[in-house]
């Protein structure tokens, strides 16, 4: 089991929603986030120039079996891109081992519990 962990730009979110309902990706935790890397973004208040520390982003958390790791990353790859070729700020990709997975209201556990 995986967990996917992407921070994509706040435009994206409904792109990249829908790609991954076309892949079949259905379950996911969408959260609204804010940070900075290698992208600064501009702004001017009062007629001076402004550089914000934290820039808006969205968090979207998928829990999956590993056959849909490449489907669920491929989905998210395709439609958070800006443009032809990206561009700094389009976001990251997180994959981690799933150690664990437990539905409360059943008590299943595992990849069936997803």
């Amino acid at each position: 089991m995986k967990l996917i962990t992407a921070i994509i730009r706040e435009e994206k979110l409904d792109d990249v929603r829908q790609a991954l309902i076309d892949a079949e990706i259905e379950r996911i935790t969408v959260t609204r986030v804010s940070g900075h890397g290698q992208q600064t973004e501009v702004e001017f208040q009062r007629g001076q120039k402004v550089i914000p520390n934290l820039i808006p982003r969205v968090q979207i958390v998928i829990a999956c079996n590993d056959a849909f790791e490449d489907i669920t990353v491929n989905a998210i790859l395709q439609s958070a891109k800006t443009g032809q070729g990206g561009e700094v700020g389009d976001g990251k990709i997180f994959i981690q081992d799933l150690k664990e997975c437990i539905r409360i209201r059943t008590g299943e556990r595992g990849g069936t519990a997803i």
